[in-house]
C-alpha cells in the first residue's frame, strides 16, 4: 500500500467527524502516511514463536464476579433519553442511507 490520498484523508476526517482545513488535510496526509509506515514495518517481524497477548506489561486485573442484580425500571433507564420511541432509545443513524 502506497501514500495515502488526499481523498482518502478526506474521507477518513468524515468518518471520525473531523473538519479539518486544507492545510489540516496535508499534515493528515503526512502523519497517517508514517502511521501506517510504522505498520507496514511491524508486519513483516517474524511471530511465529511469539505468544499471543493482552498487554505489552503484565498486568493483574481482577474482575467482580458476574452475578445477576436487578435492573433499572424502563422508566428510570429512559429518564436522560434524549429521544425516544416507546421503551427504546433514538440515536442518529451512523451509516448512510440508514435513516
Amino acid at each position: 500500500m502506497g501514500k495515502l490520498t488526499r481523498k482518502e484523508v478526506e474521507e477518513i476526517a468524515m468518518l471520525a467527524r473531523l473538519h479539518l482545513e486544507p492545510p489540516e488535510l496535508d499534515a493528515m496526509q503526512e502523519e497517517l502516511g508514517a502511521i501506517l509506515a510504522h505498520f507496514r514495518t511491524i508486519a513483516v517481524a517474524d511471530t511465529t514463536n511469539v505468544e499471543p497477548m493482552t498487554h505489552a506489561v503484565p498486568m493483574h486485573a481482577p474482575l467482580r464476579p458476574d452475578v445477576p442484580e436487578p435492573s433499572l425500571p424502563v422508566a428510570e433507564a429512559l429518564r436522560a433519553a434524549p429521544r425516544r420511541d416507546g421503551d427504546l432509545i433514538v440515536v442518529p443513524a451512523i451509516l448512510p442511507g440508514a435513516e
